[in-house]
C-alpha cells in the first residue's frame, strides 16, 4: 500500500471520530508549496519501496533492505507496516500486497455502508453476502422464535427452509442424496470417484442432467422412445400423473409379449438390441442377467430403465416435494415402481444406505395410501443402517394414528432400536425405548429365537425353558404373521449384532419374563390381538415377498402363489388393473388348439398349414381346384391317422405273473449255486 493511501485512510478515520468533527476548524491549512513538497517526497518513497520489493521477490529468503528510506507516515498506521513486513518475509511480491491492501480498503468502505444502513434502519443485502450471513440477518429482523410463513428468497434459498422454522414433510427428498456417488465420496473420500468424474467431464454429454441415475458411457442417445407423461388430475396439493405409450411403443410391447411366450431368452435380448430403451424388455433382461449371476449387467439394465423414465418426466413432476402421485393399477406406471424397488436394493448392496433410504421415501411417496410394494416393510431397515433415527421416529409418530404401524413387527422393533441410539444423553427416550421394546416382545414373542439364531447368540437357559417364547409363541402365531417375522429377521438381523444393543435386548427380555410371571394384563391383551388380527395376507405383501428375494420369507408363501406363473417384469398384477390399450387377439393355430405332437411337427415344417381349414372347393372357389388342395387334404388325412394311432397307444405295466416267475427263476438260480457249492465241499 502506498503512503498516500495510508494517509488518506488515517484521515478518514480521524474524520469519523467525534473529536475530529469537533476540532476540525482548529486544524491549520497547509501551504500549497509545502503540500506539493510532501507529495514529491511521497512519490520518491513509493518508487524506492516498489524497486526494493521487486528486487527482493526475485531472491529467495532475502531480508528487508536496511538502506531503504524510512516511511515518514509509518506512525499513522503501524498495523499496515506489520502486514507489509510479513508479506516481504513470506516472499510475496508487491502486487499481491497492494491487492490485499486495496481489498481491505474496500471491506472498510462496505463496513461503513453497513453502519450507515443500520443507523437508517434500512437493511440492504450485500452483493457478496453468503448464506450464513443472510440467515443471521434474517433472524435479527424477524426474531429467533418467530414463525415465518412467507417464502421470500434469501440468496436463492427459501427463508423457511434456510432457518428450519417450518418443518419439511416427512417424505421430502433432497436431490443430492439420490446420487450414490455423493455418499461414496462422503464415506471413502473424493479420490475414489475422482477419476470417474474426470472421464465423464472430459467426454461430451449427449444427455441432460438427471437425478436418479447417471448415464453410462456407451448408452445410445434418446430421440423418441414413445414413452411420455401427462398430468391426469389435481386434488389439493397432490398431482396425479400417468405414463403413456405411443402407437409405435404399443407395437413393440406386443412383440415383447410374443417373445416372452416363446420362453427363449434370446428373443427378449433381440428386442433390446432393436429397441434399446424398451422398459419391460430391459426389466426382463435384468432378471436374465441376475439368474446368470451377472449382477453388474442386471444393475445397468435397471439404471437404463430409470434413465428412460426420468427423461420422459412431466415438467411439473417433482421428485422432492412428495406431492406427485402415480396409480399402480395402471399398466404403464407399474414398471417405474418396480425399477425403483430393484434400484434401491442394488444401491443397498453397495453399502449406500442413505441413498437407498431416499429412494424408499420416493417410492413410498408415489402412492402412500395403498403402498403397492409394501415399502413400509423395509424403510425402517434403511433408516437404521443410514443412522437416520430421527426420521424413523418421526415417521412412526406421524403415521401411527392412521396406519397402525405398531402392528408391523419391523416397526415394533426398529422404532425402539432407533430411540435407543438417540438416548445417549436423554433419559426419557431410553425409558420410551425400553417400554416399546418390551411391548414388542410381548406382542411378537416368536421373533426372539430366530433373531438370536441369526445373530449367532445362544439364549439364556431361563429363556429357553420358559414357555412364553416357545410353545405359547408358536400356538398363537399364524402363518401370515410368520411371514412378516421371517421377513424382518432375514433383512434386519444385522442391526442387532452390536454388543451394546444385544445386552440391552437381554435386559428387556428378563423384564418381559417377570411381567409374564405376574400375569400382566398386557400379555393377555396382546395374545388376543395376535390371534385375531393376522388373518389373510394382502396381495401387496405377497408381491413384496416375491421381489425382495429373502429366502426365509419366500418359503412361507402359500401354494397358490408359489406355484402360479409369475412374470418378473410384472409380478402379481393388481386384480383391478387399468390398461389404456389391449393386446389384439392372435389368430388360432391348430398346433396350439390340438396340442398334438404330430400337428406341431407339421406346423414347424409348414407354418401356414392348418388341418382344420376347409378345402378350397368347399368354399366355392371359382376356376377349379387351387394348387396345393390335394396336398392339404392328404396331409390332413395323414394327421388324423397319426392322431388315432397315438391315441390307441397305451402303456401297460408288466403283469404280476411275470414278476412272480422272475422271482421264482431267481430263487431256483440261487438254489443251484448252493448245490454246486455243497458238491465242491463234498469232493
Amino acid at each position: 500500500m502506498s503512503t498516500r493511501s495510508l494517509r488518506k485512510l488515517q484521515s478518514n478515520k480521524d474524520l469519523e471520530s467525534p473529536k475530529a468533527s469537533e476540532n476540525i476548524e482548529e486544524i491549520p491549512e497547509c501551504d500549497e508549496n509545502e503540500r506539493a513538497k510532501d507529495e514529491d517526497d511521497e512519490d520518491a518513497v513509493d518508487d524506492e519501496l516498489t524497486t526494493s520489493s521487486s528486487s527482493k521477490s526475485k531472491k529467495k529468503k532475502n531480508s528487508v533492505n536496511k538502506n531503504a528510506p524510512q516511511n515518514i507516515f509509518a506512525l499513522l498506521s503501524e498495523e499496515a507496516e506489520k502486514r507489509e513486513d510479513e508479506d516481504v518475509d513470506s516472499e510475496e511480491n508487491a502486487e499481491k500486497t497492494e491487492n490485499k491492501a486495496n481489498s481491505a480498503v474496500r471491506a472498510k468502505r462496505k463496513k461503513k455502508k453497513k453502519n450507515k444502513a443500520k443507523e437508517n434502519q434500512a437493511v440492504k443485502p450485500v452483493e457478496e453476502e453468503d448464506e450464513i450471513s443472510a440467515t443471521v440477518r434474517f433472524i435479527e429482523q424477524n426474531g429467533v422464535g418467530k414463525q415465518v410463513t412467507s417464502l421470500t428468497a434469501v440468496n436463492g434459498v427459501r427463508s423457511n427452509e434456510c432457518l428450519g422454522l417450518t418443518q419439511k414433510p416427512v417424505l421430502s427428498i433432497e436431490h443430492r442424496n439420490l446420487n450414490p456417488e455423493n455418499e461414496i465420496r462422503r464415506i471413502f473420500g473424493s479420490r475414489v470417484v475422482e477419476n470417474d468424474r474426470t472421464q465423464r467431464r472430459n467426454r461430451s454429454r449427449p444427455f441432460r442432467k438427471t437425478w436418479l441415475v447417471q448415464p453410462k458411457e456407451g448408452w445410445l442417445g434418446i430421440n423418441k422412445t414413445g414413452l411420455s407423461m401427462r398430468l391426469d388430475s389435481t386434488k389439493g396439493d397432490l398431482q396425479y400423473f400417468v405414463f403413456e405409450h405411443s402407437k409405435a411403443y404399443q407395437k413393440v410391447q406386443f412383440e415383447f409379449l410374443d417373445a416372452v411366450e416363446t420362453l427363449h431368452p434370446e428373443n427378449i435380448i433381440n428386442i433390446v438390441k432393436l429397441y434399446p430403451y424398451h422398459i419391460d424388455a430391459l426389466m426382463q433382461v435384468s432378471e436374465i442377467y441376475k439368474m446368470s449371476e451377472d449382477l453388474q449387467g442386471a444393475v445397468e439394465m435397471i439404471e437404463r430403465v430409470l434413465f428412460v423414465f426420468e427423461m420422459s418426466f412431466h415438467p411439473m413432476f417433482n421428485l422432492t416435494t412428495g406431492t406427485s402421485r402415480l396409480d399402480y393399477r395402471r399398466n404403464e406406471n407399474r414398471s417405474f415402481f418396480l425399477a425403483l424397488f430393484h434400484h434401491l436394493t442394488s444401491v443397498g448392496r453397495r453399502g449406500c444406505w442413505r441413498t437407498a433410504l431416499e429412494v424408499c421415501k420416493l417410492l413410498l411417496s408415489l402412492d402412500p395410501e395403498n403402498d403397492p410394494l409394501c415399502v413400509l416393510l423395509m424403510i425402517d431397515f434403511y433408516a437404521i443402517r443410514s443412522e437416520q433415527y430421527g426420521f424413523l421416529v418421526r415417521l412412526f409418530d406421524e403415521w401411527e394414528s392412521h396406519r397402525s404401524l405398531s402392528l408391523l413387527p419391523n416397526f415394533a422393533f426398529s422404532v425402539p432400536l432407533a430411540l435407543f441410539h438417540l438416548s445417549a444423553n436423554d433419559e426419557s427416550k431410553l425409558k420410551r425405548a425400553e417400554a416399546m421394546l418390551q411391548r414388542a416382545l410381548i406382542m411378537f414373542p416368536g421373533i426372539l429365537f430366530p433373531l438370536l439364531d441369526k445373530c449367532s447368540v445362544a439364549p439364556d437357559s431361563a429363556v429357553q425353558k420358559h414357555a412364553f417364547f416357545t410353545s405359547t409363541a408358536q400356538a398363537s402365531q399364524s402363518v401370515e404373521l410368520q411371514q412378516l417375522i421371517e421377513l424382518y429377521v432375514g433383512r434386519s438381523n444385522s442391526c442387532w449384532k452390536e454388543p451394546g444393543v444385544m445386552l440391552w435386548l437381554e435386559n428387556n427380555v428378563g423384564k418381559v419374563l417377570e411381567r409374564v410371571d405376574v400375569n400382566d394384563p398386557l400379555v393377555l391383551e396382546c395374545i388376543a390381538k395376535r390371534t385375531s388380527t393376522y388373518r389373510g395376507t394382502p396381495r401387496n405383501i405377497h408381491r413384496h415377498l416375491i421381489i425382495s428375494e429373502i429366502k426365509e420369507a419366500l418359503s412361507r408363501l402359500p401354494p397358490e402363489v408359489r406355484f402360479s406363473p409369475i412374470l418378473s417384469y410384472d409380478p402379481l398384477p393388481p386384480l383391478d388393473a387399468i390398461s389404456s390399450y389391449k393386446r389384439p387377439p392372435k389368430p388360432p393355430r391348430a398346433a396350439q388348439q390340438l396340442g398334438n405332437p404330430v400337428s406341431a411337427f407339421f406346423q414347424s415344417l409348414w407354418p401356414s398349414f392348418d388341418p382344420q381349414a376347409p378345402a378350397a372347393d368347399q368354399v366355392g372357389a371359382v376356376g377349379g381346384r387351387p394348387e396345393g388342395a390335394d396336398l392339404r387334404q392328404g396331409v390332413a388325412t395323414l394327421v388324423d391317422a397319426m392322431r388315432h394311432l397315438l391315441d390307441g397307444i397305451r402303456f401297460t405295466p408288466p403283469p404280476a405273473e411275470n414278476a412272480e416267475r422272475e422271482n421264482a427263476e431267481g430263487n431256483n438260480a440261487e438254489d443251484e449255486e448252493d448245490e454246486d457249492g455243497a458238491d465242491d465241499e463234498w469232493d
